[in-house]
C-alpha cells in the first residue's frame, strides 16, 4: 500500500492549528505501522515560507516529505510546482489523501488524481461546513462549488471526524461514501499527576484566535461572572483582530482579569493541567483537538452545540455545552464551578480514558483499514 498525503502546510507550519499537527501525525502513525507514506505540501508558513529545500524530498519525523514553493501568500497557496510534481507522480500511489478544501492546492490535486485514475479521499477539516461558506467569499464559494467543487467530490471518498460533520455536509455534497474516524491528537507522554485546587477559578482559551472561535463572546460574558476567576488565552492570530479583542476586554472592564500567553508548543499541556476549565464557545469546530488535549490533562470542558466532539463529551460526562450567547456562557460557568463532584471525576477519570481512546497505533488501524477499503473496491 502506497499513499500520498497531500496538504497546503505541514509540519512545522504550526501556526495554522491543529489540522497541520493532525496530517502530520496520520503520516508519521501510517509509516511507524510499515505503510509507505508520502506527503506533498507548499512551503507556507503563515505570510512567511518554511526554511526548506523545495522541490527536495526529505525525511520529516520519519515521513518523506516534497515542500514545493508556492506563488500566494494568502489561503489560496497556488502551486504550480507542487501540481506538477503530483501530474508526474500520482500514479507511484494507490490512493491519494487530500486534507481542507478549500485552496487551489487541494481542488486541482483532486482533479489531477481523478484524470490519473488514481482513487482519491478528502477530509475537508472543517472547511466544507455550512459556517464556511457563509464565512468568506460566500458568492464565489459557491460558484466554484457549483461548477467544480460538486462534480469533483461526487467522485471521492469522504473522511469526517465526527458524526456532527458528517450530518453538516450531507447537506452540501454526496460522495462515494463517508467514512467517520477521529482525528489523531498528539498527547504527552508520561503519567498524569494530580494538583491542588486553586484559590480562582481558572478559565483557559487554547486556539487560533480568529473570528469563529467566539473568544469575543468568552469575553463578554466575563462581566457577568459571580465567582472569582482569571482568565488564560493561549494563542495567537491575525494582530489586528487580537488588538480588537484586548480593547474588548478593556470596554468590558476586565483587562486585568485576562493573561495574554501567545502561542505555546508542548507547554500547552502544562498550562492545561494548571486550570479548572476550558472553555470553547466555537461557531464551528468539525472536530476539536484541543477538547482531546484538554482532557487529556483532566481539565473540563465547556464548549458550544458546534463543537464536532460534543457526543463524545456527552457520552462521557467530561464536560458541559452552551449556546452562544455571553450571558447563558456565564450563567454555565457560575454553574460549573457551583459542581466540584464533577470537575474532580473528570480530572480523575478522563486522562485514562483519552488515553485509551486515542493511542496512536488503535487509530491508525482504523485509517489502514479505511485506505484499504478504497483501494481494493
Amino acid at each position: 500500500m502506497r499513499v500520498l498525503q497531500i496538504c497546503a502546510a505541514y509540519k512545522p507550519a504550526f501556526i495554522y492549528g491543529g489540522p497541520t499537527m493532525s496530517v502530520s501525525m496520520l503520516a508519521e502513525q501510517l509509516s511507524e505501522a510499515g505503510v509507505y507514506t508520502e506527503a506533498y505540501a507548499t512551503t507556507a508558513n503563515g505570510k512567511e515560507e518554511l526554511p526548506v529545500h523545495s522541490g527536495e524530498p526529505q525525511m520529516v519525523d520519519g515521513v518523506k516529505v516534497t515542500y514545493f514553493k508556492r506563488l500566494t501568500k494568502d489561503h489560496t497557496h497556488f502551486s504550480p510546482a507542487l501540481l506538477t510534481g503530483l501530474w508526474r507522480n500520482c500514479r507511484r500511489f494507490d490512493v491519494i489523501h487530500i486534507n481542507a478544501w478549500w485552496n487551489l492546492v487541494s481542488v486541482f490535486s483532486c482533479l489531477i488524481a481523478l484524470i490519473r485514475g488514481v482513487p482519491v479521499i478528502v477530509s475537508p477539516r472543517g472547511t466544507l461546513s455550512g459556517y464556511s461558506f457563509r464565512n468568506r467569499n460566500s458568492s464565489l464559494k459557491q460558484l466554484i462549488h457549483n461548477l467544480l467543487g460538486k462534480p469533483l467530490l461526487k467522485r471521492c471518498y469522504v473522511h469526517v471526524t465526527s458524526a456532527r460533520e458528517e450530518v453538516g455536509l450531507t447537506a452540501i455534497i454526496r460522495p462515494l461514501r463517508f467514512i467517520n474516524i477521529p482525528n489523531f491528537v498528539k498527547l504527552p507522554a508520561g503519567e498524569f499527576t494530580a494538583r491542588e485546587k486553586n484559590s480562582l477559578f481558572k478559565l483557559v482559551f487554547l486556539s487560533r484566535i480568529e473570528e469563529k472561535k467566539g473568544l469575543d463572546l468568552l469575553i463578554n460574558s466575563l462581566p457577568h461572572l459571580t465567582i472569582p476567576y482569571q482568565l488564560t488565552v493561549v494563542g495567537d492570530g491575525e494582530t489586528g483582530y487580537v488588538d480588537s479583542l484586548k480593547m474588548l476586554a478593556n470596554e468590558n472592564k476586565v483587562a486585568e482579569k485576562i493573561t495574554w500567553a501567545g502561542f505555546r508548543g508542548n507547554e500547552k499541556f502544562s498550562m492545561l493541567h494548571e486550570h479548572d476549565l476550558l472553555v470553547l464557545p466555537s461557531h464551528d469546530e468539525n472536530f476539536g483537538n484541543v477538547v482531546i488535549e484538554s482532557l487529556s490533562q483532566g481539565t473540563a470542558v465547556l464548549i458550544s452545540p458546534f463543537v464536532g466532539l460534543r457526543d463524545y463529551v456527552a457520552k462521557n460526562n467530561f464536560g458541559w455545552e452552551c449556546g452562544l450567547n455571553p450571558i447563558e456562557i456565564a450563567e454555565t460557568i457560575d454553574l460549573i464551578h457551583s459542581n466540584q463532584d464533577k470537575l474532580n471525576y473528570i480530572r480523575n477519570v478522563a486522562p485514562k480514558v483519552i488515553c485509551s481512546d486515542f493511542i496512536g497505533s488503535k487509530l491508525a488501524a482504523c485509517y489502514i483499514n479505511m485506505y484499504d477499503g478504497i483501494i481494493n473496491g
